[in-house]
């Protein structure tokens, strides 16, 4: 059964590329390419693209709706998950999460990944934490975690 939690929402509005606390101390952050991914995830690097940024995506389903384009409200569906396979979010049911692509309203990592989708489509999005939530402890990610999305485009209104 998948966790819903209310606080995930808040987090990637938050927007920020680094979040610090001054309780957690800064961690360095995780080498995509060195970490080992839990098998659930079903991260295949070789079969993903690298964006300039570091970060990974690859379409699971291209979708066959309308394309999602910068400035665009879009509204998602989501899982997502430590390296290690622990899933930290979902929003699998109920209101689809929405947001504008591109305002900085969520992390970098969601902005630059969930371009070029088209509604229906689902994508795999393996976020550094330079894009995510940076060296410091965020709620119950750790700091420098990779982030690893399964992510729906659901509309663009």
């Amino acid at each position: 059964m998948l966790r819903r939690t209310r606080w995930l929402p808040a987090l990637l509005l938050a927007g920020m590329t680094a979040c610090s606390t001054t309780d957690s101390p800064l961690r360095e952050p995780q080498v995509i390419e060195t970490t080992t991914f839990a098998p659930a995830l079903g991260v295949n690097l070789g079969t993903s693209t690298k964006l300039a940024s570091g970060m990974y995506i690859r379409d699971i389903t291209v979708g066959t709706g309308a394309d999602v384009v910068v400035g665009q409200n879009v509204s998602m569906r989501y899982t997502g998950a430590l390296s290690n396979g622990s899933q930290f979010d979902a929003n699998t049911s109920g209101t689809p999460f929405s947001f504008r692509l591109g305002s900085g309203g969520v992390i970098a990592g969601w902005d630059q990944g969930v371009v070029g989708m088209k509604v229906g489509g689902v994508r795999q999005l393996i976020i550094p934490s330079s894009l995510g939530y940076g060296r410091s402890d965020y709620g119950p990610i750790p700091g420098g975690s990779i982030l690893v999305f399964s992510v729906t485009v659901v509309s663009v209104p």
